[in-house]
């Protein structure tokens, strides 16, 4: 790109699915758009695809350490490029259930009501959807909430290992359901159905991540009136005397501190980052932090699901799937025949390998799991983490990022996790290896600057602007006021389009609202 201006119209932090999918609307609008990642763009090489590259050299993840609650260092499992963690995401595309605007007890406490109802928000689902090229079936799954109309292309099928899974499942009395899933598997598309995908970028281009789908569209639509700026870190936003309103983001580029100036500013930089630079961000008038002064919510509230990768394993028949993650099930999402609370999602995981299974389990031999991944059908169980205000980002007086966790709600995960390992010896799969995740894997990174309808309980307002300044937003998974159990990334794309057609309304520009009420059930 050319050299930077000192002014530009909009100025967006990040280029994850949030401030990707929020670029992709304005971009028409005609303003000057600055779009900055502190990374550069990832390079498609053979290593995307090397499990010794990702999972053990951790190629791709960023070589900076954080904090946990208790001062000890540890390396996060995120990622710097243009597109975010979704480079790396396994494209998994669902949407909350209807439930989940809603207040949902949990047998570890309340996932607290949205400030907006799923009906609301459905138009711009639909959007999200067809933005991320999503695949898949509606009507299937049980706990589904009404759509105004059908998947953007059909699901991408099973392969015969899980099309047998699907069978026995229904034998049992589940529901199994086509996983919507954004990949570029359809007539024209380059997806090659590889085993690379969940945990790896894609060196096709295949994958519906936020560089392929939202950034690079963006880009060409914005016929030269957005610039990407990349390996480009912003340390603070400025304000002016009276605190109301960001004038400027300090930011270091190409070794030289600058200062940029705007009208609008979005920080889009995910639920820590973004957390974190407004904390940096502190002055005379923001004491706490930019967005803290009403409620002392900045920050707090970080959820991340309770995840656990399962392997069920038998030691008679191999597992020859290539592309693993095609089926769904939420028979355990809300309320259920085992128990009268939620225990969560399951979803397939992309096909396990030896080396990945070793690289997080140095004891075990390579061999041994080789031999497992090769018989093995692989499941990821995810489970709603509740919102703890104890729970929070912070900025050490050196800089570094404090992430103070402890996981709740983890009876209702183990139930899953029981659950699910008694189905799966029934079908044949005896031996069962599970990997819950730890802090270490900070994927589905949400809260910390929650939305609500008043500045005493939350940091922003119900379009995602910061309540207390008039022209700073925050787009990503800063803004969910709770986890639920499916992968965030659909969500965050049609909050964005609620936030992009509020601030086109804000400038007097006409804007086509997405088709309202849902029809089909």
């Amino acid at each position: 790109m050319s050299e930077l201006k000192r002014f530009y119209d909009v100025i967006i932090i990040g280029s994850g699915v949030g401030g990707g999918a929020l670029a992709n609307r304005l971009a028409e609008s005609g303003r000057n758009i600055l779009m900055v990642e502190r990374g550069p763009r990832l390079p498609r090489e053979d290593d995307n695809w090397s499990v010794d590259a990702v999972f053990h050299q951790k190629k791709y993840a960023t070589t900076e350490e954080w904090r946990d609650k208790d001062g000890q260092s540890f390396r996060p499992s995120t990622f710097y490029y243009v597109g975010g963690n979704s480079k790396f995401f396994g494209a998994a595309t669902l949407r909350f259930r209807r439930e989940d605007f809603e207040d949902l007890p949990h047998e570890g406490g309340i996932a607290p009501a949205w400030p907006v109802s799923y009906d609301e928000f459905e138009p711009y689902y639909a959007v999200a959807e067809r933005l991320m090229g999503t695949h898949g079936t509606a009507g299937i799954d049980p706990t589904e909430p009404p759509r105004s109309g059908p998947m953007p292309h059909p699901a991408i099928g099973h392969e015969p290992e899980i099309a047998f899974f699907e069978k026995k499942l229904k034998e049992r009395g589940l529901h199994p359901f086509p996983l919507p899933i954004a990949i570029d598997y359809h007539q024209g598309g380059s997806c090659i159905r590889c085993r690379t995908c969940d945990g790896f970028a894609c060196k096709l281009g295949a994958k519906g991540d936020a560089e392929v789908r939202l950034v690079n569209p963006a880009l060409a639509r914005g016929k030269g009136k957005i610039e990407l700026v990349t390996e480009a870190f912003v340390h603070r936003l400025l304000t002016d005397p009276t605190g109301k309103m960001v004038t400027g983001v300090e930011l270091t580029h190409a070794g030289e501190k600058k200062r940029i100036e705007a009208d609008l500013f979005v920080s889009s930089a995910g639920a820590i980052n973004s957390a974190a630079l407004l904390l940096r961000s502190a002055n005379q008038v923001h004491k706490r932090g930019i967005g803290n002064s009403m409620s002392d919510q900045l920050g707090r509230n970080y959820m991340a699901h309770n995840n656990t990768a399962l392997m069920a394993i038998s030691p008679f028949k191999k597992n020859r799937v290539i592309f693993q993650k095609s089926m769904a099930i939420n028979d355990y999402y809300l309320a259920n025949t085992e128990k009268p609370y939620p225990l969560g999602n399951i979803q397939g995981l992309g096909k396990l390998q030896g080396g990945m299974l070793t690289a997080g389990a140095a004891w075990a031999p390579e061999w041994l799991m080789s031999i497992f991944a090769d018989r093995s059908v692989d499941w990821w169980l995810m489970s709603e983490d509740l919102p703890d205000p104890e729970n929070r980002v912070t900025v050490d007086p050196d800089g570094r990022i404090r992430l103070s966790y402890t996981a709740n709600n983890l009876k209702s995960h183990n139930e899953l996790v029981k659950v699910w390992s008694r189905h799966m010896r029934a079908l044949g799969y005896p031996l069962i290896i599970t990997n819950k995740m730890d802090i270490k894997v900070s994927m589905h990174q949400c809260g910390t600057a929650r939305f609500g309808k008043a500045p005493e309980t939350s940091v922003l307002d119900t379009h995602c602007k910061v309540w207390d300044v008039d022209n700073l937003y925050v787009v990503d998974a800063s803004f969910l006021p709770s986890s639920t159990a499916v992968n965030p990334s659909l969500t965050i794309v049609a909050q964005a389009q609620r936030t992009a057609e509020h601030i086109l309304a804000q400038w007097g520009e006409t804007t086509v609202t997405p088709q309202a009420s849902p029809t089909v059930a």
